[in-house]
């Protein structure tokens, strides 16, 4: 299974599920960081809102043709964005999610593949002003809702991996980021045993 589409929809349910699964009364405990759960799950739905949004906005140029350049094109950006910023914008998401977080989640996963399925393979401006096909981007956010899935999972101290192929398309793009940072040597040598990564490793 390749399609960005159908890994992007397979990643999408599982988040919905997860979200389902959330008891009522632990949307208010810690998530990640600074974010209770109920942040850490609205940081996860833009995922979903980013897409819808980018859809309406067509790009001039293509500026990013693979999924792990956009890492590296979006991290000067982010970092001039401030993480106090990227903070304060996923507890707005959260607030977003209303009283039925889980419902709110069940409909956006519903319009969005929707839009996607009726959208083709357009060229999308997103964040920065970069331009890129959808196919380039979904599966970015494929790998947003992985990591950010186990994520959960671990506030919420429940079994949530996500599906095999939603895994396998989230790894792949890590290790292709790691590479297109100069890290793979370091990544392939710890993926085979050989040595162990820094503990403030990450390629995002």
């Amino acid at each position: 299974m390749t399609d960005p589409r159908t890994i992007f929809a397979s990643a999408a349910r599982y988040f919905a599920a997860l979200a389902r699964d959330v008891p009522a009364h632990r949307w208010d405990d810690p998530g990640l960081g600074e974010w209770s759960v109920r942040d850490l799950v609205g940081h996860t739905s833009r995922s979903l809102i980013t897409v819808s949004t980018y859809l309406t906005a067509p790009a001039a140029r293509e500026d990013v043709t693979e999924p792990a350049d956009y890492y590296v094109r979006i991290k000067d950006y982010a970092a001039v964005m401030g993480a106090a910023a990227i903070v304060e914008r996923g507890r707005q998401a959260g607030r977003d999610l209303g009283p039925d977080p889980a419902a709110t989640i069940d409909g956006l996963v519903d319009r969005v593949l929707g839009e996607i399925d009726a959208a083709g393979d357009p060229l999308i401006e997103v964040i920065g002003g970069l331009g890129l096909r959808l196919s380039t981007y979904l599966p970015t956010r494929t790998f947003e809702i992985a990591v950010h899935g186990l994520d959960i999972a671990a506030a919420l101290g429940v079994p949530g991996n996500p599906p095999r192929e939603v895994l396998a398309d989230a790894a792949a793009l890590a290790a292709r980021i790691g590479v297109h940072l100069d890290r793979g040597p370091a990544l392939l040598m710890a993926l085979t045993g050989r040595s162990a990564l820094p503990p403030d490793f990450s390629v995002v």
